[in-house]
Formats: structure tokens, C-alpha cells, sequence
């Protein structure tokens, strides 16, 4: 008879399962703590180019306004300021040379009612290109908010706003009349709008429309300029029953 004793104080625990996946969880630690790394090296090498590049820009951005201030230095000399001056007023003039009066009378006239007159015309160019239309029109009240509506809606002028209204004057002096106020009246408006010019491209398509609608033959109906109509014959006389008419043949004269 064989009797077994088991003198240990606790109770025997089997721990190869738990350290074995001990050991799997520690391996994919330090491959996630590897991957890391070789990340954060990647991103502080290119930290250091960004740096590196951004060192470069600011030398190029110094030079470049040291170059500038040498330039401003050399053209604030009394020599210089006069042809600076000159430069100046050339600019001014090619940019009132640029301002196409001809698109503006024509993008004007799209949507100017009728009834309205427009007595001046005063474009004026800001620093970035902008371009600023003073306008002054004469016409009936209720026309001239029709033509600020559709200057609302047009494309080409923006942000039109009334600047200054006054009454049309009847008469001078002592001879000026006095009218009751009211919508058929007519007054003196000054507008102002930003004014949108086309651009080349739509200028091109323009020209191209143009040229098809003027190139299109004319109807059956409706002769072109350059044909001549041959006159229809005149229908005959009635003729009653009795004389005959005199058709200048001696015949029937006395001899």
C-alpha cells in the first residue's frame, strides 16, 4: 500500500499557459515600441528639413529686402524722384487708357430704363485694380430706383448705392417753380457702383457671336441690304362699259 503525502503549505498552480502569454503580449510591446520609433525618427528627420528649408527662405526673404531697401534708397535720391514721379503719372494715364468707355456706354444701356438720362460718367481706379463708377442720372423718382434695381441685378455693376439726390430745377431765380413732390417728378441722382469689366475671354465670345449672328443669310421674307427689289406692276384700270378711253392714236382725231 503506497500512501502519497503532500507537505507543501499551498496549493500547486500551473503558470507555463500565463507566462507563455506573458511572453506573446511582451514580443508584440516591443514590436509596437519598434514601429514607434522608426516613426518618430522619420518624422524628426523631416522636421529638420521643414527647419532646414525654412532657415534658407528666411536668408532668401532678408536678401531680397535688403535688395529692396537698397533700391528704395537709391530712388528717394533727387535724381531719381523726378522719374519716379513721371513713372507715376504714365501709370495713371495707361490706367485711364485701359477703361474701356465704349463696354461701359454698352453694359450701361442694358439696363438703363427708359426715361432715364445718364449726364455724367466718372470712373475711378483704386491701388488693387478696382474699379469705382461715379454716375449721375436724370429721371423720374420711381424710374431711377427701377435702373438701382437693375444695376442690383446686373453683373457687371456691384454694390450700386445712391450717393446724393436733388430736385431738377424748372427755372432760375425768381423764375424757378415750385412742384409738388411726388413719383413722376424729375431729379438729379448720383449713384456709385463697382464696376465688373469683362474679361478677354468673354470679349472673344462676344466677337464670335457677333460674327455668326452677321454671318447667318436672311430670311425668304426680308430682302438683305444689298439686294435691290424689283417694283410689282401696277394692276390695271378698271374700265367702265361705254367710251373708251383716249389712247393718243390720231385716228379718231379730226384731220
Amino acid at each position: 500500500m503506497r500512501i502519497t503525502l503532500n507537505l507543501a503549505t499551498r496549493p500547486f498552480i500551473d503558470l507555463g499557459p500565463s507566462m507563455k502569454r506573458l511572453r506573446i503580449a511582451m514580443g508584440v510591446l516591443a514590436g509596437v515600441s519598434l514601429l514607434l520609433l522608426l516613426a518618430l525618427h522619420e518624422v524628426h528627420q523631416k522636421a529638420e528639413e521643414a527647419r532646414a528649408h525654412e532657415h534658407s527662405l528666411d536668408g532668401q526673404i532678408a536678401a531680397v529686402q535688403s535688395e529692396r531697401s537698397g533700391y528704395m534708397a537709391m530712388m528717394k535720391q533727387p535724381d531719381n524722384a523726378a522719374l519716379v514721379s513721371q513713372v507715376e503719372m504714365l501709370n495713371q494715364l495707361f490706367d485711364q487708357k485701359s477703361f474701356s468707355w465704349t463696354l461701359a456706354m454698352e453694359n450701361l444701356e442694358t439696363v438703363l430704363p427708359a426715361g432715364v438720362q445718364v449726364t455724367q460718367i466718372q470712373p475711378t481706379r483704386a491701388k488693387d485694380g478696382h474699379i469705382t463708377l461715379q454716375l449721375r442720372v436724370v429721371g423720374p423718382r420711381d424710374l431711377s430706383v427701377d435702373l438701382v434695381r437693375n444695376l442690383e441685378h446686373s453683373k457687371r455693376f456691384l454694390n450700386p448705392r445712391i450717393s446724393g439726390e436733388s430736385a431738377e430745377s424748372s427755372g432760375s431765380g425768381q423764375n424757378q417753380r415750385v412742384e409738388p413732390v411726388s413719383a413722376s417728378n424729375r431729379f438729379e441722382f448720383d449713384l456709385l457702383a463697382d464696376y465688373n469689366p469683362p474679361t478677354p475671354q468673354e470679349r472673344e465670345a462676344n466677337r464670335k457671336l457677333q460674327k455668326e449672328s452677321a454671318g447667318r443669310k436672311p430670311d425668304a421674307g426680308i430682302p438683305s441690304p444689298g439686294t435691290r427689289r424689283r417694283p410689282h406692276a401696277a394692276p390695271p384700270f378698271p374700265q367702265k362699259n361705254g367710251r373708251q378711253p383716249y389712247t393718243g392714236s390720231p385716228s379718231g382725231g379730226a384731220q
